[in-house]
């Protein structure tokens, strides 16, 4: 299989946690890779600021029976964990048509074994990288909390728990002091919580960073500061990527362009509805408490996650186009929420930190577009993660590779098809 894949030659559009772990997988397998991407290698895009967890507890795609209503309510709280900026924008407009669509029990009911295979493959990829491979990431493997201050929200929280478990993906409701014994070196405010064993988390700078220097070392080719201006077509295939550094030829190419993929799918006559999703985090250096576990604050939507020595906290789903700026009243949603779980902490804490932002990009149907097109024989996309980027990037970078190399998918991809919108 090596030799066979020795003289393929793959360009990859975008140096984001996708983009890096598809590098990864193809070099291994001995192709000769390039990565393309606008911005400088110092970045500091949504692969880095992210609350770094590994999360097979989330199998419900973000378009879920009640996320209409939900998002409708929170639209008019400035504060509140997601929120659509008002725009006559034809593109926002058609992604929540689809979005409206695909909110279904049964689009749901389908859509959670795919996305349990991907994260629990991820899961796999990450335990193998760092043992087998000797990446060295600081992978914790101690589970997830999600946080439940009312008694509502457990019991809802505790339903998917039993749909977790019927899944194959181990949960454990816990009663408030069953939550402090498994974390007893922070204080918390709640009423319960649920508990995933096999969720994990780790420092993304720290992944890239690892992943960054194997790729170096493996000969691939980085192009940074590099823009994407056009591609050269012949017989149905992309024969090159133009770039403002010249064309860039490749015997197969990979769309992992982040949210500035969908304006690249449009150069290439495709249909991949999408919206950046802007996140926000804040990170504490020196912490008053440092819990153990990672952690979902529920009814705030927030991940709070410990990262070599600091403690991380971010949230909200702004919907405001290509933009970085950041939205002080979004940062006071998360400055405010989070001592209410946390009481040690007050909002002041936060006072100094400077806040983070990044851009996730998101289907309208909340699955990832993972696999070849029909549009181009040579072409395959693998982007429209949203916030689950991280989790399932080294999956993905494997799954891509996998159908570069000529083999059958390990997960089935009907429902992540670049085409399913088409």
């Amino acid at each position: 299989m090596m030799c066979a894949n020795m003289s393929k030659s793959v360009t990859i559009l975008g140096a984001g946690v996708i983009g890096l772990s598809t590098a990864l997988y193809c070099a291994r397998r001995g192709m000769q890779v390039t990565i393309i991407d606008q911005k400088p290698r110092q970045r500091d895009g949504c692969s880095f600021g992210n609350a770094g967890m590994i999360v097979p507890s989330h199998f419900i795609p973000l378009a879920a029976p009640g996320m209409v209503v939900l998002g409708l309510k929170w639209m008019w709280n400035p504060e509140s964990p997601f929120y659509i900026k008002p725009r006559l924008d034809v593109d926002l407009m058609s992604w929540g048509l689809h979005f409206w669509k695909a909110a279904t029990k049964a689009r749901v009911e389908a859509a959670a074994p795919v996305l349990r295979d991907l994260s629990l493959m991820s899961r796999e990829c990450f335990e193998t990288l760092g043992l087998d491979f000797g990446l060295d990431f600081g992978l914790v493997k101690r589970g997830l909390l999600m946080l439940c201050k009312k008694q509502q929200t457990l019991d809802e929280e505790a339903h998917m728990a039993e749909k977790a478990n019927a899944l194959g993906i181990p949960a454990e409701v816990l009663d408030v002091k069953a939550t402090a014994a498994l974390d007893p070196a922070v204080t918390m405010d709640i009423y319960g919580s649920v508990f995933f064993p096999k969720d994990c988390h780790l420092a993304p700078g720290s992944f890239i960073a690892a992943v960054e220097a194997e790729l170096v070392r493996l000969g691939v080719t980085f192009l940074w500061e590099t823009e994407v201006r056009g591609f050269e077509e012949e017989g149905g295939a992309l024969k090159a990527v133009k770039t403002s550094k010249g064309p860039v030829e490749g015997q197969e190419v990979v769309l992992c362009g982040g949210v500035w993929s969908a304006q690249l799918a449009k150069e290439l006559d495709l249909k991949l509805p999408m919206q950046a999703g802007k996140g926000y985090s804040l990170t504490l250096a020196n912490p008053k408490q440092l819990p153990e576990l990672c952690s979902i604050c529920t009814e705030a939507r927030l991940a709070v996650t410990p990262m070599e020595g600091a403690l991380r906290v971010g949230g909200t789903m702004e919907m405001a186009g290509i933009d970085q700026s950041i939205t002080q009243r979004r940062v006071r949603g998360i400055t405010r929420a989070f001592p209410q779980y946390f009481p040690a902490f007050e909002e002041k804490d936060f006072a100094e930190v400077k806040p983070w932002s990044g851009l996730r990009p998101v289907s309208p149907d909340g699955m990832p577009y993972i696999g070849r097109t029909k549009r181009w024989k040579n072409l395959t996309v693998a982007t429209g993660h949203a916030m689950m980027g991280l989790s399932l990037a080294p999956a993905t970078g494997r799954i891509v590779s996998e159908l570069l190399g000529s083999e059958k998918s390990s997960v089935k991809l009907d429902l992540v098809s670049p085409d399913r919108f088409a």
